[in-house]
């Protein structure tokens, strides 16, 4: 069926961006994956690109686009090429949406030129050891100083993508306690420079997937930051992080959508090369029948984030639209993933595979942005349940 989502602009950024992988990207894959991070300068050549100021606007050295479309262009090619732009889309799909909606003039123009540029690189700091999906229970403080000029911050953030390279972190953190009629009440949310002391970096995780994105626990001991860094009003942050979470579990359903669409094709290219027993593996029935179903599912999962897409673009993407989606297609792609690594074989287990790889970070897809427990959660309230 003839694809309508994305128009002739979309379509000259996907070449655009399918050459920049093949020359930036693919030649230097295994070295990211062996350190366990993109390098720094990889993100200023994003910046150079182009690709960070998409959604900037003009004045602050973007390029003023309002679609998040060029988004899963990128998604979908990084797919395709079985590689990733390291921890980026923490940069572009978490945190620049707090820098637009949230920043006052002066924190935009000191902040977003280099955002764009890559010099800046930024991470969201949300989750906590021992409070997973449950944000209100956040125990990180910032407490203001008795002269009003800035905030003590103390505590400890884990999982935090993107975390041990950024220069700016956004910092969920506690400037009132908890009401009992309104756990969450209290929460602000500040931008931390990590030359900050007090601040550190503590263990770079080890994941199961997303090798070339660095995955940090970060800790809090004392740290001042001035009252300038406080991002929208004190006290709101909970229903900023509920108004930007539909983006993050779209960008979500992109990727596993765009994983599960190029599982279908690496598994397509190795039966057609593959024998068994003298005959190529894709003239089996069961290789045909599978590969046929596993197409009907892309199908299906394409729909949903097409419609996702320009739901989002037309600003009428809500979050249980974006739960449902994220749900959809993070669960339908495990399948999908799974049996085209099947068809692999053995050699579907060797991480040399690109399948291997899609297999290993899409898991992930289903506990971050909001498990899949969560996403129903948020689709039965909207039912009404």
């Amino acid at each position: 069926m003839r694809r309508t989502v994305f128009n002739e602009d979309h379509e000259a950024f996907r070449v655009t961006i399918r050459d920049f992988i093949a020359a930036e990207v693919v030649p230097h894959y295994d070295e990211w994956r062996a350190a366990g991070a993109a390098p720094r300068e990889f993100y200023k050549k994003l910046g150079a690109l182009g690709v960070f100021g998409i959604e900037v606007p003009e004045e602050y050295g973007g390029a003023g686009e309002k679609s998040f479309k060029f988004h899963a262009v990128m998604t979908e090619e990084c797919a395709r090429a079985g590689v990733s732009f390291g921890s980026s889309s923490a940069h572009t799909v978490l945190c620049l949406s707090y820098l637009l909606a949230y920043g006052t003039e002066q924190q935009k123009r000191r902040w977003l030129p280099p955002f764009v540029s890559g010099e800046m690189m930024t991470a969201l700091a949300m989750t906590e050891p021992g409070t997973g999906s449950d944000l209100a229970g956040m125990r990180t403080t910032a407490r203001l100083s008795e002269d009003g000029t800035h905030y003590v911050l103390n505590g400890a953030k884990t999982f935090i993508t993107g975390g041990a390279q950024a220069d700016l972190i956004l910092v969920c953190a506690r400037t009132a306690p908890p009401a009992p009629e309104d756990r969450r009440g209290g929460i602000s949310l500040l931008a931390v420079d990590t030359r900050s002391e007090g601040f550190a970096v503590g263990r770079k995780l080890e994941k199961l997937g997303l090798h070339t994105s660095d995955t940090a626990e970060l800790s809090f001991t004392d740290v001042r930051v001035p009252v300038e860094n406080l991002l929208g009003e004190e006290g709101k942050a909970f229903s900023y992080l509920g108004h930007n979470l539909p983006r993050e579990r779209l960008g979500i359903a992109v990727g596993a959508y765009a994983q599960a669409a190029a599982a279908v094709e690496f598994a397509k290219e190795y039966v057609r090369e593959r024998t068994a027993f003298g005959t190529p593996v894709a003239s089996f029935q069961n290789t045909k029948f599978v590969l046929a179903d596993c197409r009907a599912e892309v199908d299906a999962m394409q729909a949903v984030v097409d419609r996702a897409l320009d739901a989002h673009d037309a600003g009428e993407l809500t979050a249980a639209d974006a739960a449902s989606a994220k749900l959809f297609t993070t669960e339908r792609a495990a399948v999908v993933i799974d049996k085209c690594l099947q068809l692999h074989g053995g050699y579907g287990y060797m991480m040399e595979y690109p399948i291997a790889r899609l297999y290993a970070d899409t898991r992930v897809s289903r506990i971050y942005g909001g498990t899949s427990e969560v996403m129903r959660s948020i689709i039965a309230k909207s039912m009404g349940l």
